[in-house]
């Protein structure tokens, strides 16, 4: 809830924002069942680019299924796209509160959801199609449990609801808009169809643009929303296991840390062993958590 987010960060004090990049690490208490240790993924070898564009897939059916749900209150299957595999096995189920369509207050916030919503269904439409009887079926999606775990893996208290509020909802984005930005950054160096790598690159683009624009707004709503947005970097950087390759939003000095960038200017890039650890909320391989309750579908899970 976002009072009991509020009074959490109140009692916290204000960190200075160019040392988060080491300073804003959680201690291992914070991350207590989810350290990642003898549960750390190995990088998969001898993937295939259709195992990379299933690994996407499975990442734009949770982005999708978000802001569909945020801006619908429906899911992306209600709203007539195939959650089906390529062969046409079922697809899974999405865990998400009763009424999940946030009561926007903001018409401009609301039409720039509606427009994110767009691209993260075609997205899923353009690697479904590129696949083709290749492409996996959509897993399980927990949109309820998981960010409340990461709630409390952050230190933000037990619960945090991101279709309560405006400001809820770009919180949430923001965990997914990063995660995806640093996985298609990290994934391009796979993929050898210079086809796929081309629409890759592409998609990795459109989900930057969506990043700054959340990243944006989340500065522009004030020092709570900049400091919840630090805790979740610093947690992202902690289940990845380099604890020093996300920055959230805030100031520094007099200018704005807005973009997640490296000392060089760059975008972070993880692998997806990393990727899976933070959506998995440093479950285990193979085994999902978190956003994936019951993991990934394809070969790299």
């Amino acid at each position: 809830m976002e009072n009991i987010l509020e009074n959490k960060l109140n009692q916290q004090p204000s960190p200075e924002a160019r040392s988060r990049r080491s300073a804003l690490m959680l201690g291992g208490a914070a991350l207590a069942g989810m350290a990642l240790g003898s549960k750390a993924f190995a990088q998969s070898s001898g993937v295939t680019d259709n195992d990379i564009l299933n690994f996407a897939l499975n990442l734009e059916f949770l982005e999708a299924q978000f802001y569909t749900l945020a801006v619908t209150g429906t899911t992306i299957d209600q709203a007539g796209l195939s959650i089906k595999s390529g062969g046409g096995a079922a697809g899974g189920t999405v865990t998400v509160k009763a009424n999940p369509k946030v009561a926007f207050t903001t018409t401009l916030l609301q039409q720039f959801a509606a427009e994110v919503a767009s691209d993260e269904q075609n997205h899923v439409k353009f690697l479904q199609s590129a696949l083709g009887a290749n492409a996996v079926a959509m897993p399980n999606i927990d949109l309820m449990n998981s960010f409340n775990a990461l709630a409390s893996a952050a230190g933000l208290g037990s619960t945090f609801d991101p279709f309560a509020n405006e400001t809820n909802f770009l919180i949430g984005a923001f965990i997914f808009e990063d995660v995806g930005v640093t996985a298609y950054q990290g994934a391009a160096g796979l993929i050898t169809n210079k086809t796929y790598l081309d629409k890759a690159v592409g998609i990795h683009n459109v989900e930057a643009y969506h990043a700054a624009s959340i990243r944006t707004r989340i500065f522009q709503a004030g020092s709570t929303a900049q400091t919840i947005s630090q805790s979740i970097a610093a947690t992202r950087a902690k289940l990845d296991g380099t604890n020093n390759d996300d920055i959230g939003v805030g100031v520094n000095g007099s200018a704005s840390t807005i973009v997640d960038c490296d000392s060089n200017g760059m975008t972070y890039a993880r692998t997806t062993t990393q990727v899976l650890s933070i959506v998995y909320g440093g479950g285990a391989a193979g085994k999902g958590g978190a956003f994936f309750p019951a993991a990934m579908n394809g070969t790299v899970k």
